[in-house]
C-alpha cells in the first residue's frame, strides 16, 4: 500500500509547479457549495445514466447541481463547476499532463489527493508524442490516493473512450465538447468493500471560459458501452457518500480553475 503523503520530498519542491502546491487553495464557488448545503436534491431531478445524451443538449436541465439516494439505493452527484479563463485543450492537457507524477495530482487540491501512479504501458502512451491528448489519458488507469468527502480511499479510474458512454457520437461531435469519464472502485483505507462507480465531465464552452456538467452514479460500472448497477438489491448507499463527493468536486476543481491557465501557459500545453 502507498503511503499518504501530504508533504513534498526535497526534489520535487525543487520542480517550478512545487509553487502551485503551496499557494493558498482557491475558495470554492460560493453559489454551488450553497445548493449542497440546502440538503439532498429531490431524486426526481436526478439524470439516470441510461440517459446520458441529455447532456448533449443545449441549456441547463433540472438539478445540475446536486446529491442524492436514488430509489434503487444507488448514490448520485451532479456538479455544474465553471471554469473561467480556461480552455478545452486545457483540460484535455490537464488530464494526460497530471498522472504522471505524484506532485501534480497533489498540488490539484493538497487537502484532499495524496498520491498518483499509472502502469508503465500507460505512462509510455501518455509520453508518446504520435499519442493525442484525448488518448493520453482515455483507455489509462489511474491509480489515485483520495479523500473524496469520507476519507482517504485507494481509486482505480479506469478512463473510457466518449463511444464507450452510450453518447449519440453523431450529435456529440457535431459540438464542442469534451468528455472525461470512465469507471471508478475505490476502498477506503480504513478498510470495507470496493465500490463502484461511473464518472462523467462533460466540458462544453461558455463565455469566458468553460463549464462542466459533472454525474457519477455511485453503485454502476459501464458495461460494454451500458450501465449496468453492480450495487445489490436491497442495499442503499448512505447518503454521506454522495454528500461527501459532491462538496469534494466543488472544492477540488474550484482551485484547479484558479490555477490551470497559469499552469497550462508555463508548461507551454507540453506532456513530458
Amino acid at each position: 500500500m502507498n503511503e499518504l503523503r501530504t508533504e513534498l520530498n526535497i526534489a520535487e519542491k525543487q520542480k517550478s509547479y512545487a509553487k502551485y502546491f503551496d499557494q493558498p487553495i482557491a475558495k470554492p464557488n460560493e453559489e454551488l457549495m450553497e445548493i449542497l448545503r440546502k440538503g439532498p436534491m429531490n431524486p426526481s431531478e436526478a439524470l439516470m445514466p441510461e440517459n446520458v445524451n441529455e447532456l448533449l443538449k443545449d441549456g441547463y436541465g433540472p438539478g445540475e447541481t446536486g446529491y442524492c439516494v436514488l430509489p434503487n439505493g444507488a448514490g448520485y452527484v451532479a456538479v455544474n463547476n465553471k471554469f473561467p479563463g480556461v480552455t478545452l485543450e486545457m483540460i484535455k492537457w490537464w488530464f494526460a499532463w497530471h498522472g504522471l507524477e505524484d506532485l501534480r495530482y497533489m498540488l490539484w487540491f493538497r487537502k484532499g489527493h495524496y498520491g498518483i501512479s499509472v502502469s508503465e504501458e500507460d505512462r509510455a502512451k501518455i509520453l508518446d508524442p504520435n499519442t493525442t491528448m484525448l488518448e493520453k489519458f482515455q483507455d489509462c488507469t489511474h491509480h489515485v490516493i483520495e479523500d473524496a468527502g469520507n476519507g482517504p480511499e485507494d481509486i482505480e479510474i479506469s478512463f473510457l473512450k466518449t463511444e464507450d458512454l452510450g453518447f449519440d457520437m453523431d450529435t456529440f461531435n457535431s459540438k464542442s465538447l469534451v468528455v472525461v469519464a470512465g469507471n471508478g472502485i475505490s476502498q477506503a483505507r480504513a478498510g470495507g468493500p470496493k465500490a463502484p462507480a461511473i464518472m462523467i465531465h462533460l466540458f462544453r464552452e461558455v463565455p469566458g471560459g468553460i463549464e462542466s456538467r459533472s454525474r457519477f452514479w455511485m453503485g454502476y460500472h459501464m458495461i460494454d458501452k451500458r450501465p449496468v448497477k453492480l450495487l445489490p438489491d436491497k442495499i442503499q448507499i448512505p447518503i454521506q457518500a454522495p454528500m461527501g463527493l459532491a462538496f469534494h468536486s466543488v472544492e477540488e476543481y474550484s482551485n484547479l480553475a484558479a490555477i490551470l491557465p497559469s499552469l497550462y501557459k508555463e508548461m507551454e500545453g507540453k506532456i513530458e
